[in-house]
């Protein structure tokens, strides 16, 4: 395993290339849209603009913001029954959302004319890095991986969740609770039933994404395809929040040019928890929660293993208190890499997966 993660055997350039092809691929595909759309690749109201400004914007701030995090001593606390291949990776600093999450928001806003929904979108997103941040900052402090409590920060996730949702309650129509099912041309009317489910999604996918950041460049680059896909989906209904994707899209590449193998900042809870929550609130807003449920695909896919792991040992648990596992490690990405695959190769694959999928949902 070792061998395989190794910087002598060239990976490091890999990590680049790998980062490099996701970013022309994401440009590329932008341009293409804006095309066939008959939209402008420079104007304000696009996708390709946005992500390019964002792109260069976060990777720019980067470079100033990683030598400030390290100065405050911001190193991540690596899990010793981990992956072995990741101890080397303790001291990197973490929390990196704090500089490509604002890049996004305040962009995605000024480009849309601080449009109402991308405000509310924006509020969300800001919200829940603002949990993460506590997280992490709480980690760092006691120097160990537990931070908040599990129990406060599902408390502070529900309440945010609970205030946009009372947003949507008043300033949008009274239809967003018909959920749209595409391919049969049928709307499923849940009525108050939609509330719940929407904080449930809200909490689930900030959660999902968060459980999928534990490999440079994994979290950031499935987060891009997935926010663009959502952006290029919702444009012809809300073309500001198709800004918005677009706009977070390209801050997931400028930091996935210091978050690729080897990383040099990870993203933290600060990062991943933001992510989850602004595709959550994008697709409540515009009616995609199918669309958001596809694109999820590996965010979905890394909670079940989690979820499977901890039911089967505690299913399987004898009188010594001791279970069995059903994958050597959980999430599934960590279960990979014991298995023999290398980072790059698991990062590799999903991103595959992840263009699969949002290829899935733009058909």
């Amino acid at each position: 395993m070792d061998a395989k993660l190794s910087p002598e055997q060239g990976l490091n350039i890999s990590g680049i290339a790998l980062a490099s092809l996701l970013t022309v691929g994401l440009a590329t595909t932008a341009f293409l849209l804006d095309s066939m759309a008959n939209r402008l690749p420079w104007q304000s109201m696009s996708l390709t603009l946005p992500l390019l400004l964002c792109t260069m914007g976060s990777g720019a701030v980067g470079y100033w913001v990683i030598p400030l995090l390290q100065a405050l001593k911001t190193g991540q606390i690596i899990r010793e029954d981990g992956p072995q291949a990741h101890l080397k990776k303790a001291g990197t600093p973490t929390m990196g959302g704090i500089f490509f999450i604002p890049v996004g928001v305040i962009i995605a806003c000024i480009l849309s004319n601080f449009a109402r929904d991308v405000l509310a979108v924006s509020a969300l997103t800001i919200s829940y890095g603002l949990i993460g941040w506590l997280d992490d900052w709480q980690i760092l402090r006691r120097k160990s991986n537990k931070g908040i409590s599990p129990g406060t920060k599902l408390a502070l996730q529900v309440g945010f969740a609970a205030v946009f949702c009372l947003w949507l309650m008043f300033n949008q129509p009274s239809n967003i609770t018909n959920i749209a099912l595409p391919w049969v041309s049928f709307t499923l009317p849940l009525g108050f039933l939609f509330w719940p489910l929407a904080g449930f999604v809200l909490v689930a996918e900030s959660n999902a994404t968060n459980l999928t950041d534990g490999i440079d460049g994994l979290a950031a680059g499935t987060v891009a395809i997935a926010l663009l896909a959502l952006g290029a989906i919702v444009a012809p209904t809300a073309p500001g929040l198709m800004v918005f994707c677009a706009a977070l899209s390209g801050g997931c590449l400028g930091f996935l040019a210091h978050n690729r193998n080897p990383a040099r900042v990870f993203m933290g809870d600060t990062g991943s928890l933001a992510l989850g929550g602004a595709l959550a609130a994008v697709a409540l807003l515009t009616n995609t929660l199918v669309a958001l449920f596809i694109l999820s695909g590996i965010f979905f896919v890394e909670t079940l293993s989690v979820m499977a792991q901890v039911s089967y040992y505690k299913a399987t648990k004898g009188p010594d208190g001791k279970g069995k596992r059903l994958f050597k490690m959980a999430p599934l990405h960590h279960h990979l890499e014991l298995t023999g695959w290398s980072e790059l190769q698991v990062v590799g694959v999903f991103y595959v997966i992840a263009a699969i999928l949002a290829a899935i949902c733009l058909a």
